[in-house]
């Protein structure tokens, strides 16, 4: 139900719908596009922006809020823990329990490694559980890996390591019938084919879903065969700084106990970081779509040991995050609602932009609208645009909503808001990780051997802007990369001596910078106590 302030303006979105449904809008030219991200996407404020004084990225741009965190104090000094006496032991040690971790853990855990999942909340509290719209596999007649490849590689300004995008894309299809076999629910016809549409920047219908709670589905799967395998699981606990061997090799973890604030030493042959993303970061005042836990604590735990990051000063900004009411501001309204045929339009009902943009473009397009070209509507809260949703029933027909969206239908009438009859406003929330740490195809570091990384804390992949179902699909590809590799490389490793020798170096290196800093890290969760000015 929404107040009469908003009701001229519902009015003259229903009067144009019929011909905003026929209408379609012409997609920017490539100059077009790159003068608007330069002009209104968040990646283009220099302002933001800091540059880093040391350790392996020093030169390089990265927000504000990242380089506070790379640059700060480690939470520990060598001496708070004794690494001759480890409380676990293992072969492969997994940071991070979200879809990443987990496809990591079974294929290690099938390849016959001793694996441990440290998770800083709970099994599956993780960004895999908030993706709704899908994951792109090119599985159909019409379509190929070399042309995923194309619309992803365009998508990211042609910024991706080729080696991990062609990983990604050529073994999509292998992982939409490993989750199919673990026993995913995807839509599916009648006739047991899988059903796919489009998302913004690809050229053919590769979307493969479970209604509007594709993450989330994936999560209890994968979640459910860890439990079920026995793998070793340490749940509240946080990974605070890595340890390395007198070689210089990853060697497990130094672990906080959330609760009661012991610290713990896990060893470890190899180490994979999956910790997953950094919206609770809160760059530049934005509302996040990301779960509690993302606070960049893998960028974090790699830099200081010398890991490289890529791509660190790019972050995805979703554009349709939800702007009112204020109790889900920045829940997400995934991209399927536009693929299903709803349009963005501004407080006069007029189209703006083609639906199916790539996310910057589109998220660049409503900042403007609501900025420069002063046609937002006003929340209350700030500037959003309408989304709208009874499109959808318009073109599919009745019920299409409740059968291929029921979250989204559900989330907003709890609030009094049929998005069946009414359009629901929108505004860009910060969404996902474009950047982190660099790895080869084989999932290990650049540059610090047996320290291995997958899903959002590994950059690279996407390049400098990620299209819609391509991130479920990374932490998939990945995950099961990471975790047979690790495997692999812990077989034939020997450990040499503990240290955490890197910390003091570090603290060095950050003296002869002339950076003076009271912080410490990793975040590991956002402090809710302050002004949204001060996150």
């Amino acid at each position: 139900m929404y107040a009469k302030e908003f009701q001229d303006s519902i009015k003259a979105v229903e009067a144009a719908r019929e011909a905003n449904i026929a209408y379609e809008p012409a997609r920017m030219t490539a100059k077009e596009k790159e003068e608007l991200l330069a002009a209104y996407h968040p990646d283009y404020k220099k302002s933001e922006f800091s540059e880093l004084k040391f350790g392996p990225n020093k030169g390089e741009s990265v927000p504000k809020e990242l380089c506070e965190m790379l640059e700060a104090h480690s939470r520990i000094k060598a001496d708070d823990v004794d690494l001759t006496a480890p409380k676990y032991d293992v072969d492969i040690l997994i940071i991070g329990g979200g879809g990443a971790g987990c496809a990591a853990a079974i294929e290690a855990n099938e390849a016959g490694a001793n694996v441990m999942v440290v998770t800083k909340l709970r099994m599956g509290d993780a960004n895999t559980m908030m993706a709704e719209g899908g994951i792109q596999a090119a599985d159909k007649p019409n379509d190929s890996p070399a042309i995923h490849y194309i619309d992803a590689f365009g998508g990211g300004h042609f910024a991706a390591k080729p080696e991990l995008l062609s990983k990604l894309v050529c073994d999509a299809p292998e992982a939409i019938k490993w989750l199919n076999d673990l026993g995913v629910e995807f839509d599916k016809a009648p006739d047991g084919t899988m059903i796919t549409t489009h998302g913004g920047g690809t050229s053919r219908k590769r979307m493969h879903a479970a209604k509007d709670y594709s993450g989330a589905e994936i999560m209890r799967t994968l979640r459910d065969e860890v439990l079920n395998r026995g793998i070793n699981v340490v749940d509240f606990t946080s990974a605070i700084e890595l340890i390395l061997d007198e070689n210089g090799n990853a060697a497990g973890a130094v672990l906080l106990n959330m609760e009661t604030k012991e610290l713990m030493v896990a060893r470890a042959k190899t180490v994979i970081i999956a910790t997953g993303g950094a919206g609770r970061m809160h760059y530049q005042g934005f509302p996040t779509s990301n779960h509690y836990g993302a606070t960049a604590d893998g960028l974090v735990l790699g830099y200081r040991v010398g890991a490289k990051l890529l791509y660190a000063d790019t972050l995805q900004y979703h554009p349709t995050g939800a702007a009112f009411p204020q109790q889900i501001f920045g829940a997400l309204v995934t991209e399927k609602v536009r693929s299903l045929g709803a349009k963005l339009v501004n407080r006069d009902g007029k189209v703006f932009m083609h639906p199916l943009e790539t996310r910057d473009v589109a998220a660049a397009s409503i900042i403007r609208e609501c900025s420069d070209r002063g046609e937002g509507v006003d929340t209350g809260e700030g500037m959003a645009v309408w989304l709208d949703t009874p499109m959808i029933e318009k073109i599919g027909g009745e019920g299409t909503i409740e059968k291929r969206i029921p979250a989204m239908l559900r989330m907003f009438a709890s609030y009094g808001i049929d998005i069946r009859k009414e359009p629901i406003l929108v505004y860009p929330t910060l969404h996902y990780q474009n950047g982190g740490l660099d790895i080869n195809a084989d999932c290990m570091t650049t540059n610090i051997r047996n320290l291995f990384v997958a899903g959002e804390a590994v950059g690279g992949i996407h390049g400098r802007n990620r299209l819609m179902g391509n991130s479920l699909l990374d932490i998939i590809v990945f995950g099961r990369s990471a975790g047979m590799n690790a495997a692999s490389a812990a077989a034939k490793t020997s450990l040499g001596k503990l240290t955490l020798d890197h910390i003091a170096k570090f603290d060095a290196e950050r003296k002869a910078a002339g950076v003076i800093t009271d912080k410490v890290s990793p975040k590991l969760l956002p402090n809710y106590t302050t002004r949204k000015s001060e996150l």
